[in-house]
C-alpha cells in the first residue's frame, strides 16, 4: 500500500512537501516515482529515485525547483516542491517498482503499484 500526503493550496512562489509512505509489499521497492495529472491532461512523470537514493531523475519542467529524497528507515519518499507555479496544479501520485532495476523509469507502465493522489493547487 502506498499513501501519498501533503497536498494543499498554495500561492505561486510557495512551497509544499509531499510524502509517499510505503507499507506491506510496497515497502520493498527498488524505485519510487512521482507523477501528476492535471485536468484534461495525461498523467506525466515528475521525479523518481532509486533504492539507495543515490540516483534521481526529474522532468525538465521541475528541474531546479523540486527535490525527491527518501528515508528508507521509515519507508518514505518525499517530494519537496519550491517556487511553485500555477501550471504545477495537479493530482500528484506516487508509484513504486518492486522488482530489481538499475534505472529509474519515467513511464506509467514501468511501475507496479500506485497510491491514491494528493491534490496540489497553486493559485496565481
Amino acid at each position: 500500500q502506498l499513501q501519498a500526503s501533503g497536498g494543499g493550496l498554495v500561492q505561486a512562489g510557495g512551497s509544499l512537501r509531499l510524502s509517499c509512505a510505503a507499507s506491506g509489499r510496497t515497502s520493498r521497492n527498488y524505485a519510487t516515482g512521482w507523477f501528476r495529472q492535471a485536468p484534461g491532461k495525461e498523467r506525466e512523470f515528475v521525479a523518481g529515485i532509486n533504492l539507495s537514493g543515490g540516483s534521481t531523475s526529474y522532468a525538465n519542467s521541475v528541474k531546479g525547483r523540486f527535490t525527491i529524497s527518501r528515508d528508507n528507515a521509515n519507508n518514505t519518499v518525499n517530494l519537496q516542491m519550491n517556487s511553485l507555479k500555477p501550471e504545477d496544479t495537479a493530482l500528484y501520485y506516487c508509484a513504486v517498482k518492486n522488482a530489481y532495476v538499475t534505472v529509474i523509469g519515467t513511464s506509467r507502465g514501468w511501475y507496479n503499484y500506485w497510491g491514491q493522489g494528493t491534490l496540489v493547487t497553486v493559485s496565481s
